[in-house]
């Protein structure tokens, strides 16, 4: 097996532990190729133990990244959102569990936002990768007990922005069905149903397309924005139900260009969060994925 080919067999696990850090399936990709670079150019004999190396590379280019992204996002357009990814291929690891899938869920990655860089790189170290904290150490050049301490940290952090209940697969499937059911029928009064009274919606446009500038909140103002999103969109708009980050989404395409993802976040009392990205530069990652799906269907 040659260098290349040999890299490939780490790819797919590198472009996981990017995404996951970054949110942006661009720039995972990118990481990765940098990555490749970084292997291509190295001397493969002083190489004890290839999947590491390669893991330590990919973590310190994010980091490099990451510390131009917040200035970046600090200027961002309205509400920033992760990119969307189709995870039942595997393209972001076995989805097998409640775990695995809320780990890439937007509402976590969003929470992943709270934190520093290097925060960030432990938490996906240990809980994506199952790291110890020795080998997070060698990955960050730190200490054991410091990247003990700064996971205790991390942590703290996500969970004071985590949500109180969210529901399992099939009821949020469910939840998603009624919303829709609901936005077909026009009905202002079907729609506020199935929102919880403290909902929240984000809008991602990246100023790039019509967005709201900011958070809508509220069942009757939520209510309202997705009516008129829907209006606007029902003649045109074909929708389509698929597994993105991990959980149930819907995907709208307008003449073969997808246009909106929108994920719904569940509670006890219905519909608590919406998130819908419309910045087409975010859906490009996706669309390729799902014109792959259908060319293999």
């Amino acid at each position: 097996m040659n260098k290349a080919q040999e890299f490939e067999t780490h790819r797919p696990r590198l472009f996981s532990l990017a995404y996951r850090m970054l949110g942006s399936a661009a720039e995972a990709e990118d990481t990765v190729q940098d990555a490749y670079l970084r292997w291509h150019g190295a001397d493969r004999e002083q190489i004890a133990t290839p999947g590491p190396w390669l893991a330590k590379v990919a973590t310190n280019l994010c980091l490099n990244r990451l510390t131009s992204a917040r200035v970046q996002r600090e200027e961002y357009v309205g509400p920033w959102l992760p990119e969307p990814v189709r995870t039942e291929g595997g393209a972001l690891g076995p989805m097998e569990t409640a775990e695995q899938r809320e780990a890439v869920s937007m509402a976590v990655l969003v929470m992943m936002e709270r934190l520093t860089p290097a925060e960030r790189a432990v938490v996906v170290l240990r809980d994506a990768f199952d790291y110890g904290y020795r080998e997070i150490a060698g990955v960050l050049d730190s200490t054991e007990a410091n990247a003990r301490q700064i996971y205790r940290r991390a942590k703290a952090h996500l969970a004071d922005g985590r949500s109180r209940f969210e529901p399992p697969e099939q009821p949020r499937t469910d939840l998603l069905t009624r919303f829709l059911e609901a936005a077909a029928l026009g009905s202002l009064q079907q729609l506020e149903a199935v929102l919880a009274d403290q909902v929240i919606a984000w809008s991602d446009g990246g100023g790039k397309v019509r967005a709201a500038l900011r958070p809508v909140n509220g069942r009757n103002n939520v209510a309202r924005f997705l009516l008129g999103l829907f209006t606007r969109w029902v003649a045109d708009v074909e929708i389509e139900v698929a597994e993105v980050n991990g959980a149930p989404v819907v995907l709208g395409w307008e003449a073969g260009e997808l246009v909106a993802v929108g994920a719904v976040e569940g509670g006890e009392d219905g519909i608590t969060g919406i998130r819908i990205i419309r910045n087409p530069e975010k859906l490009r990652f996706l669309a390729n994925q799902s014109r792959g799906v259908s060319q293999n269907a």
